[in-house]
């Protein structure tokens, strides 16, 4: 059984994104049943996730326009996580670039490669993959990767056969990604991710 108070809470992320992001940073009303979910995923409570059709096991697909805070609030949910649920938040766009260098070992690096030891043996690195399907297509060698397609694709294999959650952002739809990626990752997709999706209109709160 769960007992948390959603007020203090919003109050400590208010204080801590003002810390982190500037003082411009505050919570709306608005968002508080997205930020909920959030919360009660974050902190395991497996009761309050059946109830908002979240399902433990799946990672998060943080959807919403541009500018409403969803990269903030994910660095801030990872606060409220277990150490073995905590996650790392790359821009896909660095991925991107990280082709140019690493060439295709990187699509490994983020997927067979991405565990790590823990007290009770090995366990997989998750990720948050922050401001997915903007990254621009790049060519290594003359071959063209989509190379966040690619990362996905390894890690739903490893979601699959080790739970290895994946958590990402976007702010495209569901046709959108799937036009950027294709049908066989929007299908491995809609298996990985519980989608948490702000209100369309919700509005830019950056300055």
């Amino acid at each position: 059984m769960f007992h948390f108070n959603l007020s203090d809470c919003l109050k400590w992320m208010e204080k801590q994104g003002k810390t982190l992001f500037g003082e411009h940073f505050r919570i709306l009303q608005q968002d508080h049943p997205v930020i909920y979910k959030l919360l009660v995923y974050a902190i395991g409570d497996k009761e309050n996730c059946n109830r908002k059709g979240l399902n433990l096991e799946k990672g998060l697909l943080v959807n919403g326009p541009v500018g409403v805070g969803k990269t903030s609030l994910m660095k801030l949910i990872n606060y409220f996580c277990p150490t073995e649920k905590q996650y790392q938040v790359k821009p896909a766009r660095e991925l991107s670039f990280e082709l140019e260098t690493e060439g295709f070992k990187i699509v490994n690096k983020y997927s067979k490669g991405a565990f790590q030891m823990g007290r009770n043996g090995t366990f997989p690195v998750i990720y948050c993959f922050d401001d997915l399907g903007v990254e621009p297509p790049l060519k290594y060698y003359g071959n063209e990767c989509n190379v966040m397609a690619e990362i996905l694709l390894s890690r739903y294999d490893l979601f699959v056969s080790k739970g290895m959650l994946t958590h990402a952002t976007t702010n495209l739809s569901a046709s959108e990604l799937e036009e950027r990626y294709g049908n066989r990752v929007r299908s491995r997709m809609r298996e990985m991710f519980n989608l948490v999706t702000f209100d369309k209109d919700s509005g830019d709160k950056r300055i």
